[in-house]
């Protein structure tokens, strides 16, 4: 086993500062509009020119041990900052530094660190308040349009983002897909997308393409598991005395004998349905199912 190397207090803390330091002095390049681009080089294929901060972030690797450390403390931050709200990471290195840096100083000249971090968490509350109060609601096309060509840099893509805004609202589902073709273009499609698929592949109504198409479908949403056939069968039975329309059940999950009276019965054709996994966990998914009852006329199950 190789020896562990420790270092301690002010030895540690500036081997940290320096890694932390090193990231930002590359990753700070890029901040606000006037921000240069890096260039990344790939062990495969041509560089690339990147303004992202958690890209160019994630490309820094240091050859220290301890300096490599910081830098990865603050790719942390950037990397949270991107999965919580897709952007101003480079912002969120930049403050990630200034924070450590007079952290350190403090502690150096004997604060507490559990004092310091009270007095960061009180002060984050009201900056928060005061930008809430400062921000500057976002309510037409054309401010859409000034804030996707800052973070795009590309007056096209800006207006695709712009557009696509505009059509389906705030509370509706941009998806990007890589084209087929050469230029950018946008395609609405009415209804909703959810991030779930069918619960077994015999519900498939298209093999070729492996997708499940009904027609003017009935639809029981609940917010519960279903295991036993004793939840779905009478159900089952109103439909096929009623006229036979297809059914979607979406729950919290169906599995067991459950699923597979639903499969049994679409195979042999008694009963064109199927089986889907409600999408999100705890409140965001009863929210989500009320969601899709609200655009499909039915009523949540709890």
């Amino acid at each position: 086993m190789a020896d562990k190397q420790l270092t301690f207090e002010e030895d540690a803390r500036n081997s940290l500062m320096r890694g932390v330091n090193e990231l930002c002095r590359v990753v700070g390049l890029t901040l606000g509009p006037s921000g240069r681009n890096v260039l990344l080089s790939r062990t495969f294929g041509l560089p690339i020119v990147c303004s992202d901060g958690v890209t160019i972030a994630k490309e820094v690797e240091l050859p220290d041990a301890y300096e490599n450390m910081g830098a990865q403390l603050v790719k942390e931050a950037a990397s949270k900052t991107n999965d919580v709200v897709g952007d101003g990471t480079t912002t969120s290195v930049v403050l990630t530094r200034a924070i450590v840096r007079q952290g350190f100083k403090n502690v150096a000249a004997g604060a507490s660190g559990i004092s310091l971090r009270a007095g960061i968490d009180k002060a984050v509350a009201a900056v928060v308040e005061e930008l809430k109060r400062m921000a500057v609601p976002v309510d037409n096309k054309e401010q859409i349009l000034r804030v996707a060509a800052l973070s795009a840099h590309e007056e096209a893509i800006a207006k695709l983002i712009a557009d696509a805004m505009d059509k389906v609202g705030r509370e509706g589902v941009i998806t990007v897909e890589e084209s087929k073709i050469l230029d950018d273009e946008l395609e609405f499609v009415e209804g909703v997308r959810i991030d779930r698929g069918y619960l077994s592949p015999h519900f498939v109504t298209d093999a070729q393409r492996m997708e499940t198409v009904l027609e003017e479908p009935l639809f029981l949403i609940t917010d519960q598991k279903i295991s036993s056939p004793n939840d779905i069968v009478p159900v089952m039975e109103m439909i096929i005395e009623g006229g036979r329309r297809p059914l979607v059940v979406i729950a919290e999950d169906v599995d067991g004998e459950a699923l597979s009276t639903l499969v049994v019965n679409k195979m042999r054709g008694t009963l064109n349905c199927v089986a889907i996994k409600a999408p999100g966990f705890g409140e965001r998914r009863k929210a989500l199912l009320e969601d899709i009852a609200v655009l499909t006329g039915a009523t949540v199950i709890s």
